[in-house]
């Protein structure tokens, strides 16, 4: 896998983007380097916004399953009464 498609987990991606961000403010890179690192920062944004995203699902998921929990265990105690 070449490193513009190898996605990292999201702590890599956001140090990745820092030094990618630093890289280019300090304005010594060519036009296609600088491109170059445009590109792969945008792409490890986009991985870091999708890893996120799935874990807002998760939990999501967990808190429902907690209260739907909750709820059958209310349930449960109000019928054991």
């Amino acid at each position: 896998m070449t490193r513009k498609n190898k996605l990292p987990s999201l702590e890599t991606s956001l140090v990745e983007i820092n030094s990618l961000i630093e890289k280019m403010e300090k304005g010594d890179l060519p036009l296609e380097q600088s491109l170059d690192c445009f590109e792969r920062g945008i792409t490890l944004i986009k991985n870091a916004q999708k890893i996120l995203q799935e874990a807002e699902q998760k939990v999501q998921i967990l808190l429902k399953n907690q209260n739907s929990g909750e709820d059958e265990l209310q349930n449960y105690e109000n019928k054991s009464e």
